[in-house]
């Protein structure tokens, strides 16, 4: 079963950006595998809070203006 899981900072994505994702992904599963392994594809995709990540030491906020607008 091709798994596939996304984490990504919250309100990054709209809903509709979302559910592109999860299409692409899973279509990208399709390509690779085939046809056959569509019911089985999961995807998710994983929000995390301002604060709850970071690299090389520094903790990351978004910013507002890179926030998405539902």
């Amino acid at each position: 079963m091709p798994f596939a899981n996304i984490k990504m900072p919250q309100a990054a994505l709209s809903k509709a950006q979302k559910e592109d994702l999860i299409h692409r992904t899973t279509a990208m599963f399709v390509d690779l595998f085939g046809e056959g392994v569509r019911p089985y594809t999961m995807v998710l995709v994983e929000e995390i809070a301002d604060g709850g990540y970071g690299r090389a030491d520094e903790v990351f906020i978004v910013p507002d203006a890179h926030r998405a607008r539902e």
